[in-house]
């Protein structure tokens, strides 16, 4: 054979309107003249090193994605923001997404989409390093503490007096209050939370291409009792991602904000402390380093995976069929229009934007919910998330996948198990209403300074034991009593002396601890807020408990659902559904959901912290009883209306493929039917052409019977 030649590779492209071939240099036919050379497809030829590779992507964004959930809390508590603004900093990714999706999910299928996606990796890089680079072009943080003492030598802290009568001790810093700060000055940093904004709404039009065009792909190119099982397995792949992200957050937030540049022994907060920031800024370099190696691989590989290789005299030519489409589109607003008609994918829509709004809402505030509800730290609720929450999503995908290739199941069965799991986890949801803990007794805001439960407001954070401190009841720097109240700082609880210094300070002859409850307790106090009781912490086993199990059933329906959309529509629309699917959750869902969850959350804030020129800026702590009531409250509504819709779609499809059913079979019996007449036809002529036997015996048959009549 003569030596083959990678010259020539040339795309064959099947147009169904006009029905001809078309080849730059050679015709089809002559290609099929030659003589097939298997196998001869080059590496990135197989379908597998493109599913490899969109895996990698998808866990590189997953990771972005989850990194910057993780990372809510210390960017609130860095630019001193509310939770609404934080929500609405999160939700800038899907506005970056709401400005390219729909056109590069119609138009994409058209241009070379491994190109695209890499394209789209590289800017989600670029949208990264844009965050996390914010951190550089700011000052040293500060934290609001009354006190901050020199580190030369212990030194006791007078903590009930007039803090304008004490700036004159050179050893004790004492920041007046925000109302005598006439001549403040904005600090440079107070608006650097909108580079944080960009960079998030640039790694959202950067995700653009990637899920549409490369779950299409994929569906395009696999087998079709294939197509479920690779897209199981890529979105387990994925959930990998967002494990690891909230790994990296676990461990980011452990690291003080300015970890390197500061001496940690002059840092008097804790990670448990409502004022401490972890080091959100490193996690968010170390993911554009990933999202920047996803994009490489794209580059390189092929527009079309159906490939066969045919030999032409000396060259050999490795041909591919392009199929994306096979012919030219007629038109966005038609294909819409075509789209949104389908009742079936319209209801599915509806119920899938519900769930959105709740899964968003979940995820972006689950972390904090379990600080604030559980005493948690930042650190640990993203490490349980990470490696209990998120593993038991990844076996239930796959193990949906699983389900549908073991089975076949048809898209009415994917779509009752889709419902039937989910609201399993529904039920499951309900009973956090149950795993609760109370509030943490904080003096004037919880509860009154002898330990009686209170309504807060402003006048109760005063009391006979320390109206002669001249306090500011903006101040926020907790000290815990030995009796287990929370004193909102050192000058609320009367303390009049201190020992120790930086996370070891203890102030002593505190006239506000001294008439508390149980009597007879000691007066001093210690730097932090007061532990959770006990029984708490069986509060948060069963919650977790709860959680992942309702977080496991509920991802068996994933995949089967997803499978819904791709099947109950013609495949022509199928890119076209994906982007519009996940252009419409992410608008009415992904970008409303943490704002409105956000400004719920602040609703039930006890003590916020305030600016130095005037302005709330973070909460510091939260009415956990109420915050448990409207967060699981909010998500159980959004959720339990989208069943109204899932049980419609249900009744849609069973309809739609009972008469496609009765269809096949009719067409199936008529089939039979003329094939039948043309075997009958079939054997009566080659009877009469091989021999007339039959005929003269029935004549003769016929005339005997005749005689035997004509006799009797």
């Amino acid at each position: 054979m003569p030596k083959i030649n990678f010259a020539l590779i040339c795309c064959v492209a099947k147009s169904k309107q006009k029905g001809k071939m078309f080849s730059p240099k050679i015709t089809w036919s002559k290609i099929k003249a030659g003589r097939q050379i298997s196998p001869c497809l080059p590496l990135f030829c197989v379908p597998q090193i493109f599913i490899i590779a969109l895996s990698f992507a998808y866990f590189s964004k997953a990771l972005t994605g989850t990194y910057m959930k993780s990372s809510v809390t210390q960017i609130e508590r860095r630019f001193d923001l509310s939770s609404t603004h934080v929500g609405l900093i999160d939700g800038s990714f899907e506005m970056g997404n709401l400005l390219f999706l729909a056109v590069v999910s119609h138009f994409g299928a058209q241009l070379h989409r491994p190109r695209l996606i890499a394209a789209g990796c590289l800017l989600m890089a670029v949208g990264a390093l844009l965050t996390g680079l914010t951190h550089f072009f700011m000052g040293f943080y500060k934290y609001d503490t009354v006190i901050q003492v020199l580190q030369s030598s212990n030194v006791s802290i007078p903590a009930c007096v007039d803090p304008l009568k004490t700036v004159d001790m050179p050893e004790i810093q004492i920041e007046p209050s925000v109302e005598g700060n006439k001549g403040c000055e904005r600090e440079s940093s107070s608006h650097m939370w909108i580079y944080v904004f960009l960079g998030n709404a640039l790694r959202g039009i950067g995700e653009t291409p990637v899920t549409p065009l490369g779950i299409s792909y994929i569906d395009d190119f696999a087998k079709a009792e294939n197509s479920p099982f690779y897209i199981a397995c890529l979105q387990t792949i994925t959930l990998l991602g967002p494990m690891f992200g909230f790994l990296l957050g676990s461990y980011c937030a452990k690291l003080y904000v300015d970890v390197g540049y500061v001496d940690m022994e002059s840092v008097t907060i804790t990670p448990k402390d409502s004022r401490w920031v972890g080091a959100w800024w490193l996690g968010f370099l170390i993911s554009s380093s990933l999202l920047l190696v996803s994009s490489i691989p794209f580059w390189f590989l092929p527009r079309s995976l159906q490939q066969k290789c045919y030999s032409y005299g000396n060259v050999a030519l490795l041909v591919t069929s392009c199929i994306f489409p096979p012919c030219p589109s007629k038109g966005f607003l038609p294909s819409l229009k075509r789209l949104l008609g389908t009742p079936t994918y319209f209801l599915f829509l509806c119920a899938a934007i519900l769930k959105f709004n709740s899964f968003i809402g979940l995820l972006t505030f689950k972390a904090k919910y379990m600080e604030q509800q559980f005493g948690q730290s930042a650190s640990r609720a993203n490490f349980l998330i990470g490696v209990l929450n998120l593993p038991a999503v990844a076996v239930g995908i796959f193990l949906g996948g699983l389900l549908m290739r073991r089975y076949k199941l048809s898209v009415v069965s994917g779509a009752q198990l889709s419902f039937a799991t989910s609201f399993m986890g529904y039920l499951l949801l309900l009973l956090q209403f149950g795993t609760k803990c109370d509030n943490r007794p904080v003096a004037g805001l919880t509860v009154s300074y002898n330990g009686s439960s209170v309504s807060y407001n402003g006048e109760m954070l005063f009391s006979d034991c320390n109206r002669d401190c001249s306090c500011s009841p903006n101040e926020w720097d907790p000290v815990c009593s030995d009796s287990g109240i929370t004193y909102v700082s050192p000058c609320m609880a009367g303390c009049l002396d201190s020992s120790g210094r930086g996370k070891n300070t203890v102030f002593h002859n505190c006239s506000c601890a001294s008439t508390s409850y149980p009597p007879g307790s000691s007066t001093s106090a210690r730097l932090g807020q007061c532990p959770h009781a006990k029984d708490c912490s069986r509060s948060f086993t069963s919650y977790m408990a709860v959680s992942v199990l309702s977080s496991f059933i509920n991802s068996l329906g994933a995949t089967p659902g997803y499978m819904v959309i791709i099947r109950c529509i013609t495949p022509d629309l199928k890119s076209l559904a994906l982007g519009i699917q996940t252009l419409v959750t992410r608008t009415l869902g992904g970008i409303p959901a943490p704002v409105y969850f956000g400004a719920l959350i602040d609703s039930t804030c006890l003590k916020w912290s305030i600016k130095k020129c005037g302005g709330k800026g973070a909460c510091r702590i939260y009415d956990s009883n109420m915050y448990r009531i409207i967060f699981l409250g909010l998500i159980t509504c959004l959720s339990g209306t989208s069943y109204f819709f899932m049980i419609a779609v249900i009744v849609l499809l069973k309809r739609q493929f009972w008469k496609a059913d009765r269809d096949i079979k009719l067409q199936q019996r008529k089939a039979s039917k003329e094939s039948g007449i043309m075997v009958q036809l079939e054997t009566q002529e080659k009877s009469g052409a091989g021999s007339t036997s039959p005929k003269l015996s029935s004549d003769k048959t016929d005339s005997t019977g005749v005689g035997k009549d004509l006799e009797g």
